[in-house]
């Protein structure tokens, strides 16, 4: 008793639990989600919580409270591997868990302040699914940002950089903070909407090293937003176990395949279920959230679109234009979740591109234009 009476001083409360459904069922959808995760190095979050709100009918708080545990185990094993590998950039992950670490727990603290309600229940799904169409757009925004720096790099004959060649501190954390909003309050972005902000910020930078220093800057920003939710008392620790038991093995059985499953394949399918998931979180209360969802999409498709283009212009053309390639492709990619992007990507297409555009063509008349 005394132990329960020292819990509750400091602020910590056990949720109630929160689902009947069995065991079993809930490690066979850890075990789904850490495949997800072993495959893409994306997807655990964005594909669990909305799984255990929409087929467990698992409180929406109680959901991202217990999914941000489970990927408290799973973000160490995957940065563990690239730790051992060497494809870690410290210097980066200090400057985005400068930014990512009290950002989530303040992410975790607005999810406490919404309360229990009925409609504030109806919200917190509807954030959620505003969350699953931004990790969606990002995820096709990511296809083909790689695509085309493969390609560019490959026309220039050069390969990707180990490590980038400036740090840029202030984007870097900027990055940190968005993500760790977005992560505190829904626990979905740091394996998805993060590592395309990166890609951004640092399109020479080779793909393993990003997916490492994602990886590995993940595990405080995870914990400091797990450590939230455990304060407000959401985690149902019963669920979070179930949970962590199907992950962990599943994770070991995604990686294991990720050699033999082709992006081609997987990526679309898990855009699909992360869409529908969305629109079913959408749409149910309210029909015409359906109209905001597509909003939605638009809205951070375009920024990110925008953010895609500037980085695949180079570095010359910029700064004959006279601007600075760093300052927009933020602008843009890290406004794109909170409408910023969207004013930015307006001027940029209708101005800034134009210019950069026409310092290539003076400046650059033998070199391909990049489209």
């Amino acid at each position: 008793m005394d132990v329960m009476h020292a819990v509750a001083a400091v602020g910590i409360h056990t949720a109630h639990h929160s689902t009947s459904a069995s065991p079993i069922l809930l490690m066979l959808a850890g075990f789904m989600g850490g495949v997800a995760v072993g495959l893409t190095g994306m997807g655990g979050g964005a594909l669990m919580t909305p799984a255990l709100v929409l087929l467990f009918s698992v409180d929406p708080k109680v959901a991202v409270a217990s999914d941000l545990v489970n990927s408290l185990v799973m973000k160490p094993i995957g940065g563990g591997v690239h730790i051992r590998r060497g494809t870690i950039h410290w210097s980066l992950v200090k400057w985005m868990v400068l930014g990512s670490v009290p950002a989530a727990f303040f992410g975790a603290f607005l999810l406490n302040q919404l309360g229990d309600s009925k409609h504030v229940q109806s919200d917190i799904k509807a954030l959620l699914g505003w969350a699953l169409l931004v990790a969606s757009v990002a995820i096709v925004a990511k296809a083909i940002l790689t695509v085309r720096a493969k390609r560019r790099l490959a026309a220039l004959g050069e390969e990707p950089n180990l490590e980038p060649h400036t740090i840029k501190p202030v984007s870097s954390v900027l990055v940190g903070m968005a993500g760790g909003v977005i992560v505190g309050m829904t626990s979905v972005g740091s394996g998805s909407l993060m590592i395309v902000l990166l890609m951004l910020l640092y399109p020479r930078l080779s793909s393993k090293t990003l997916v490492g220093t994602d990886l590995v800057q993940a595990v405080p920003l995870v914990t400091s937003a797990a450590l939230g939710q455990l304060l407000f008392g959401h985690v149902d620790f019963g669920l979070a176990g179930a949970l962590v038991l199907g992950s962990v093995p599943g994770v070991y059985v995604g990686a294991r395949s990720s050699a033999y499953a082709p992006d081609g394949i997987v990526r679309p399918v898990l855009v699909s279920v992360l869409v529908a998931s969305a629109l079913a979180l959408l749409i149910p209360d309210n029909p015409a959230r359906l109209a905001w969802a597509f909003a939605i999409v638009a809205v951070t498709a375009v920024p990110l679109w925008g953010a895609v283009d500037a980085t695949l212009r180079p570095s010359a053309d910029w700064e004959a234009a006279g601007h600075s390639r760093t300052r927009w492709v933020a602008l843009q990619g890290i406004g794109a979740p909170f409408l910023i992007g969207l004013g930015a990507s307006v001027i940029y297409f209708f101005d800034i591109r134009r210019q950069v555009a026409n310092a290539h063509i003076s400046h650059r008349p033998s070199v391909e234009r990049v489209a």
